[in-house]
């Protein structure tokens, strides 16, 4: 990094040098997609008068938020509970040892909108730790105790109540946005966890506001500029309640998890556009976010191309349309994706978000054409749009392998692959996964947070990849045991118990119950506010890693039995269960561990192969049900090899696998229901599990 502030790497070293020299910590919190930080970076931190201030009276360390999850999550709790916000980037101000006594997130350079300039602030907050030192003292390590207490959740325990569930997802119906999908206004996020939760609650009880939200929401994201209408794949968020202009960057988690949103919301509804996206998001992830050679996922697409930059490699003027396409292929993509003279960038009011404004029938029957032309029109524009898009400058693309990330987007790939009849994409997942046993799992040492960071550092000060965070341990539990019901490969299943039983070792709370973000490992010699414990419940957005962990427990119980998960799983819940209805939208992962608790799993596994085991196998997959756990074995004689044993000797021991014969086998919460031999005698079993097991 090339910039005249002195910055150091977050950890003792630095620490150890600020308590040296009896100074003050600056610590910049940023991330390589975040536009503000890259501002922030060009006017502050690479001015050489606020650099000189800077290193006359600061130690700066700088931290990426993805590469060091644990030391932002803190912080930002920090800023926020005396700011009332945070974001990136996150701008902290620390005692030696670590303590916050001032944060903010973006300082302007000079003066403006009644805001100090960055300048004015470091001379006051270093004129303040000189001549206030002890009140500063005093006011950070309260703040910090305030911090420990609040993250470690104290007096938040209760009694687990399968009621939860319907509380969760009653609150939710009543945030839905009618008019837009949703929840709330904006700016708009997207909440795929409990979205799943309101697709299993439709499936089950066939709720028609818990149908409508699902198929309201998707489809509004999917039409909006939200979702990128060349390329595939979403943006962050949107900036209104419509999902039209977005913050662009693209993420890899929320892509993940949208994704299964998409095949879910296809199998529950049979809606053809939500397999469309399903498969755009693939081609995306497919496109931009692997690496085909080796296997695996990068982190993320920035928004911009440089500071100037606000969405221009996304959007289009009226006249970049016209000089791409014919006069044919321009009226109908400029009805379908409103290309008009006005477009709606705020500061650059000629630029147009590509967002579905007229469908290809509606603009066939205005324009006199067949819709059949109207749609070969449509597609040879988009074709050109994105070929010439490709040829402008493109968005930096940080190809870091998160552990955690990675193992969202193999769960994510797996599953909507399998459903979809994606097999190369099924795959390619498969061998990501053996890239992140292989690279990131260190039997001496457990999980690292990085598979792999990108080939040239960009952006990277630290060369030690950090270990593991919880979510990086529950993420991959679940990506095994994804893998192993998409392959019916045994060791994926043997990989989860052994990566769940390091999770429980490190992480769990023997005191309390539930898990903590870190390990006892790392937090023996924390530095800063990571010696503060936490245990997360809160979707932000990814999934929360408490419930996380919870959920990928009751995975492995439904496929061992062993009922010590199942308690720690059921212990972990009740440590959050005293104040969790007070999260509504960003408790869908706890309402996703809670309804596997409180719901008996049903377990399809079908046995023999040919045509009509092809048949019972598709059957298995149809439909959507969150506790539904579909396995296939090619020939009876294989079931111990294939099965985990317990499993194994339910299965094995039935008359009906023993006969040889292709078979559908149901089992719901360990009790095996009688054989089904066709599509329609397992279509009637399954309806009956999901729809009426207690």
């Amino acid at each position: 990094m090339n910039q005249p502030t002195a910055w150091h790497e977050w950890g003792a070293e630095a620490f150890a040098l600020a308590q040296a020299q009896d100074k003050p910590i600056l610590l910049d919190v940023g991330a390589v997609w975040c536009h503000w930080c890259h501002v922030m970076d060009r006017e502050s931190y690479e001015s050489a008068e606020t650099a000189a201030i800077l290193n006359q009276h600061f130690i700066c360390i700088k931290v990426d938020r993805d590469e060091r999850p644990d030391v932002d999550a803190r912080y930002q709790a920090a800023v926020a509970s005396i700011t009332g916000q945070g974001g990136w980037p996150l701008t902290v101000f620390l005692t030696p040892d670590g303590k916050m006594f001032f944060g903010g997130t973006y300082f302007p350079p000079v003066d403006s909108y009644g805001r100090a300039s960055f300048g004015r602030v470091l001379l006051a907050i270093a004129e303040a730790f000189r001549e206030r030192r002890t009140e500063l003292e005093i006011e950070s390590e309260e703040l910090m105790h305030q911090l420990a207490r609040s993250e470690s959740m104290p007096g938040q325990r209760g009694e687990f109540s399968a009621a939860i569930v319907a509380k969760m997802v009653q609150s939710a119906l009543a945030n839905f946005d009618r008019e837009n999908g949703g929840f709330g206004d904006a700016p708009k996020f997207s909440y795929p966890p409990m979205m799943d939760l309101l697709l299993d609650w439709y499936t089950r009880t066939g709720e028609k506001l818990a149908g409508r939200v699902i198929v309201t929401t998707l489809e509004k994201m999917a039409l909006g500029g939200v979702y990128d209408q060349l390329a595939g794949g979403f943006h962050r968020y949107s900036v209104d309640e419509r999902w039209c202009v977005p913050h662009y960057e693209k993420m890899a988690y929320d892509n993940s998890e949208l994704l299964k949103n998409y095949a879910h919301a296809w199998l529950a509804t049979g809606n053809p556009l939500f397999a469309d996206v399903a498969r755009d998001i693939l081609r995306w992830l497919r496109e931009w976010l692997s690496d085909r050679e080796r296997g695996g996922y990068y982190g993320s697409q920035d928004a911009d191309i440089d500071l100037h930059d606000d969405g221009g490699y996304f959007t289009w003027t009226l006249e970049e349309a016209r000089a791409v396409l014919t006069a044919e292929e321009l009226a109908v993509a400029a009805a379908h994706y409103d290309i008009g003279e006005q477009g709606e960038m705020p500061h650059e009011p000629e630029k147009n978000v590509l967002w579905v404004r007229e469908t290809v029938e509606e603009i066939a029957a205005k324009q006199g054409r067949t819709v059949e032309a109207t749609a070969q029109l449509l597609e040879a524009a988009k074709k050109k749009l994105y070929a010439a898009r490709l040829q402008r400058p493109t968005p930096f693309v940080d190809r870091t392998l998160y552990t955690g990330w990675n193992a969202l987007c193999i769960s994510a790939v797996l599953q909507a692959s399998r459903v979809l009849g994606e097999d190369a994409e099924l795959q390619f997942a498969l061998r990501s996964l053996d890239r992140l046993l292989a690279e990131a799992y260190l039997p001496e040492a457990g999980l690292r947070h990085v598979i792999a960071y990108a080939a040239d550092g960009t952006d990277h000060l630290a060369r030690q990849r950090p270990a593991g965070v919880l979510e990086d341990y529950a993420y991959t539990t679940l990506a095994c045991l994804d893998a192993y019901e998409a392959s019916g490969d045994l060791r994926y299943y043997d990989h989860a118990s052994e990566i769940a039983a390091r999770m429980i070792a490190g992480f769990h709370d023997d005191n309390d119950g539930g898990f903590f973000d870190l390990d006892n490992a790392s937090t023996r010699d924390a530095v800063g506010a990571l010696t503060s414990r936490r245990k997360p419940f809160r979707d932000s957005p990814a999934p929360a890693g408490d419930p996380a962990a919870a959920l990928a427990l009751l995975r492995l119980y439904a496929l061992n039995g062993d009922t010590e998960l199942r308690n720690l799983a059921r212990e972990t819940l009740e440590v959050f269960a005293g104040m969790i209805d007070q999260y509504g939208i960003f408790g869908g992962t706890y309402g996703l561990a809670a309804t596997w608790l409180s719901r008996p799993h049903t377990q399809v596994v079908v046995v023999g192969q040919g045509p009509q085991a092809e048949v019972l196998y598709a059957e298995a997959l149809a439909g959507f049900a969150l506790t539904k756990i579909v396995l296939r074995v090619k020939d009876a004689s294989e079931v111990n090899r294939a099965l985990p044993p317990a499993l194994a000797e339910t299965i094995g021991a039935l008359p009906a696998v023993q006969d040889g014969r292709t078979v559908a086998l149901l089992c719901s919460g360990f009790s095996c229901q009688p054989p089904a031999y066709t599509a329609e005698e397992l279509r009637s079993a399954m309806k009956e599990a999901v729809t009426h097991g207690n």
